[in-house]
């Protein structure tokens, strides 16, 4: 599991660099065009971009953070309990989710809360 983990955290690691780079060119690009967001035409489709474009970095950080969280708790050995309930989870949820620090009904719980 410790392969799939640094996999993740490799791609995780990517996904920030390209993001990071993406939005220093979306700032440098409208740099030296028209900062009138508000009548320019255009300007609200670059300040959504930009505004999307860090909503998804924010999502990967926040990703490359869990998937680090599972990398302690599999050098702890603690991997693959539940840290709500303390039961196992199950290994098609490890699988599907390898960062998961839930088991399925602990995650449902704490959405509904």
């Amino acid at each position: 599991m410790q392969r799939v983990l640094l996999d993740e955290r490799a791609a995780a690691l990517s996904r920030i660099r390209s993001m990071t780079s993406d939005i220093e060119s979306m700032v440098l690009a409208s740099a030296d065009a028209n900062a009138d967001d508000e009548h320019d035409p255009e300007g609200s489709t670059i300040a959504f971009e930009r505004a999307q474009a860090s909503a998804l970095l924010a999502q990967a950080r926040a990703s490359l953070e869990e998937i680090e969280l599972a990398l302690i708790r599999l050098s702890e050995g603690s991997y693959g309990v539940c840290v709500v309930c303390g039961k196992p989870i199950p290994p098609e949820r490890l699988a599907a989710r390898p960062a998961a620090r839930t088991c399925i009904l602990c995650a449902i719980a704490e959405r509904h809360h």
